[in-house]
C-alpha cells in the first residue's frame, strides 16, 4: 500500500524494545512496519518524548491491560511522512512534518464515542467517525508499538501539522504532556483573570501548564514539594506564584490570596480551579484545600490505588471533581498553534535512540522538565 515513489526506504530500522517488565530496553534491528489501512501513513520518527506513563508501563502497572511483550514504548512523538497509501486519505503529503499523539489508532468509527461529534458539552470533539475515546482503538506506545524506533506507521487522522517555528523535539513533548495539560486547563472552564493552581508544577506537564495558563490570562499558583522541580518552575519566565508545599500550608496560601483579592470570608478565599498532576493523596488534599467554595478540582493522574475524596468537601463546600484525559485531535492542533504563537516550550534534555536507558535513569532522578529522544543525535 506504500507510495511506490518511496520504494528506496530501508528494509530494516532500529527500535528500542521492552522485552520484560522491570528491565532495561534492548536496541535491535527489525523490518520496517507496513501500512495496513487506507488511513495509515509511514513516518520517519524525528523525536520521541518520554512520559510518566512510559515509566508506569515499564514496571507492569499499566492496568487493567498491560501491553504484550516485547513492546516499543512512547506515545508522544513527531516525524516526517515518508510513505502514503496509493489512495491517500487526507491532505497530508510526503515530506510533511507531523506530531503524533498516542490516541487513537484505527478507531471503530461506529461506537457512540466515534459518532457523537462536537456537542455543547464537548465543542472541541472530533467530527463524527473518529474519536480519541473509542474503546476499541489501539494507542501508539501503549496497546501497540510507539515512537522509540526509527520509523512508525500511524493513523493519518491522529496527526497534527507542525508549525514552522516548532522543532520536532519541541513538538514531541506537546503531543501528550502539552495536550493533556492544555486539555485540563480547558476543563477548568475559567475566564481570564480567574485563579488556577497547578499541583506538580515543576514536572513535565506542570511547567508547560504554568506557561499555557499565564498566556491564557489566568492568575496562576504553582505548587511542588521538591527542590529541583521548584527551581525549574521559578526559573520560567512567567508571573506565576510558585509555592513550596513543604513550607506553606494550603490554608495559608488561600488566605493570602483572599486578602489580596479583598475577600472577607475564608470560604470565598482561594482558587477557582486546581489541577492535580502527582499520584499522591497529599497532593490532592493540598489542591482541594486551596479551592474556594464552589471551586473545581481537575484530576489528571491515576494512581494504582486511586484517590480518597472527601464527601465533606463535595457536600458542604460544593467542590466539583472531574477527570481529564488528553484531548481531541482538534485540541492537539490547537496546542501546537498556541505554543507556536505564544512561545510555549518545554525545558528538556535530549538523548540519542541508543541511550534510551540513560534517559530512563535521568527520569528517575525526578528533576522535572521533559526528556526526549532526538533521532538526529549520533549514538
Amino acid at each position: 500500500m506504500a507510495s511506490p515513489s518511496h520504494s528506496n526506504l530501508p528494509d530494516y530500522m532500529k527500535a528500542q524494545f521492552l522485552d520484560a517488565f522491570n528491565s532495561p530496553y534492548v536496541l535491535r534491528s527489525v523490518p520496517l512496519p507496513v501500512l495496513s489501512s487506507p488511513h495509515d501513513v509511514l513516518i520517519k520518527v524525528d523525536a520521541a518524548s518520554y512520559c510518566h506513563t512510559d515509566a508506569v508501563l515499564a514496571v507492569g502497572q499499566m492496568l487493567p491491560r498491560p501491553p504484550s511483550l516485547p513492546h516499543v514504548g512512547c506515545h508522544e512523538f513527531a516525524g516526517t511522512i515518508v510513505a502514503l497509501p496509493n489512495d491517500p486519505p487526507s491532505s497530508f503529503k510526503i515530506g510533511d512534518r507531523v506530531g503524533v499523539p498516542g490516541r487513537s489508532y484505527q478507531p471503530c468509527g461506529e461506537c457512540f464515542e466515534c459518532v457523537a461529534g462536537p456537542t455543547l458539552e464537548s465543542p472541541d470533539a472530533d467530527p463524527p467517525g473518529y474519536s480519541v475515546y473509542c474503546s476499541t482503538a489501539l494507542n501508539n506506545g501503549i496497546s501497540r508499538d510507539g515512537g522509540f524506533r526509527e520509523y512508525a506507521v500511524v493513523d493519518s487522522r491522529q496527526l497534527s501539522p507542525i508549525p514552522d517555528s516548532l522543532s520536532a523535539v519541541d513538538t514531541a513533548v506537546l503531543m501528550c504532556a502539552g495536550v493533556t495539560i492544555y486539555g485540563a486547563l480547558k476543563r477548568c472552564a475559567l475566564q481570564p483573570g480567574q485563579r488556577v493552581g497547578i499541583v506538580g508544577c515543576g514536572g513535565g506537564l506542570g511547567h508547560l501548564g504554568l506557561q499555557f495558563a499565564t498566556k491564557m490570562g489566568l492568575k496562576v499558583i504553582g505548587v511542588d514539594n521538591a527542590d529541583a522541580p521548584l527551581k525549574l518552575a521559578r526559573n520560567l519566565a512567567t508571573p506565576a506564584r510558585i509555592v513550596d508545599a513543604r513550607v506553606e500550608s494550603a490554608d495559608e496560601v488561600a488566605i493570602s490570596l483572599g486578602t489580596e483579592d479583598g475577600k472577607m470570608d475564608r470560604a470565598d478565599m482561594g482558587l477557582d480551579s486546581v489541577i492535580i498532576l502527582p499520584e499522591s493523596q497529599k497532593a490532592l488534599d493540598y489542591g482541594v484545600d486551596l479551592l474556594r467554595n464552589h471551586g473545581r478540582c481537575v484530576v489528571v493522574s491515576f494512581p494504582e490505588r486511586g484517590f480518597h475524596i472527601s464527601a465533606r468537601d463535595i457536600v458542604f463546600r460544593d467542590i466539583s471533581i472531574v477527570g481529564s484525559l488528553v484531548g481531541s485531535n482538534k485540541t492537539s492542533r490547537d496546542v501546537l498553534q498556541f505554543a507556536a504563537e505564544h512561545g510555549v516550550k518545554a525545558v528538556l534534555k535530549t538523548f540519542p535512540l541508543a541511550k534510551l536507558n540513560d534517559l530512563v535513569t535521568e527520569y528517575h532522578k525526578g528533576e522535572g522538565g521533559k526528556l526526549v529522544i532526538d533521532m538526529s543525535l549520533p549514538d
